[in-house]
């Protein structure tokens, strides 16, 4: 690999995603081994080159040679594009590069909801602005996947359940619109914070069903497998509430919709 000289990577350290491929730069040479930097440890110097709210959203990649400062995607595309220059190319041609920088923000903007931070101190901690357009796309995209995945094993249950997109897509669905109903007042500015960790945790149990598509099981054990999944979930989510501060009210009301959106599942398929 070439490395990239005099460079500093100003990365989020309480973000795992963040730090895993931060490090993956420097462990394989793209980087400096002394070219990263926590965003909570900033060296003076840096700290006054970068634009510190900017930097909450965007990675920031400074150019110690010319004293500049490079942002989100451009950031990552100097550091790969050094190495591999062809791969820089394609990435900057304008339908990809538009592609890539809103799949950039769309995971920045939606990190925390990804993978929640216990430090909440937002002058010190590397948290990014909230972004309804992003939050709203996020949600969406993991309703419908997860009413994708769900329909696919519900079906695989042969419990005359049968393959039913649109009841998958309604139960998910509904899953927000009771929480928020119910859950309003209690969570006031948490709100959207707290749907986008309820989110992440159905899309964790959703991720967790799809080797069951692929695996030869009968229907007793799809169901002890799924009982497994749900349990994941509702420990996540407990896990995640207490993150957030929260009390067992959400966790409570979200068992209780599971609950009774089950029951009459089972009562329309008698």
């Amino acid at each position: 690999m070439k490395t990239l000289k005099n460079h500093t990577l100003i990365y989020d350290n309480e973000c795992p995603m963040c730090n895993i491929y931060s490090k993956g730069f420097t462990k394989c040479g793209m980087l400096d081994e002394n070219g990263r930097e926590a965003f909570t440890e900033l060296s003076f110097k840096n700290k006054e080159l970068i634009d510190f709210k900017r930097a909450k959203n965007e990675i920031a990649l400074v150019d110690h040679n010319r004293n500049k400062v490079m942002y989100g995607l451009d950031s990552l595309l100097v550091i790969i594009g050094n190495s591999f220059p062809v791969l820089e190319k394609i990435a900057r041609i304008k339908p990809l590069y538009w592609f890539f920088k809103k799949l950039y923000s769309f995971v920045s903007y939606n990190r925390k909801q990804i993978i929640p931070s216990k430090k909440d101190d937002i002058d010190q901690s590397c948290i990014p602005d909230f972004n309804l357009k992003y939050r709203i796309t996020y949600i969406t995209f993991v309703v419908f996947f997860s009413a994708y995945i769900l329909s696919l094993f519900t079906a695989k249950l042969g419990l005359n359940v049968g393959h039913n997109f649109l009841r998958e897509f309604t139960v998910c669905l509904g899953q927000i619109v009771w929480q928020t109903l119910f859950l309003r007042s209690y969570l006031k500015e948490k709100l959207w914070n707290y749907l986008g960790n309820m989110m992440t945790v159905s899309l964790i149990g959703t991720l967790l069903l799809i080797p069951a598509l692929f695996l030869n099981l009968n229907s007793i054990l799809l169901i002890i497998y799924f009982g497994i999944v749900v349990t994941i979930m509702f420990l996540e989510h407990v896990r995640r509430c207490k993150i957030l501060k929260l009390n067992f009210l959400p966790t409570i009301s979200w068992t209780v919709f599971r609950m009774i959106a089950l029951a009459i599942i089972i009562w329309l398929n008698k």
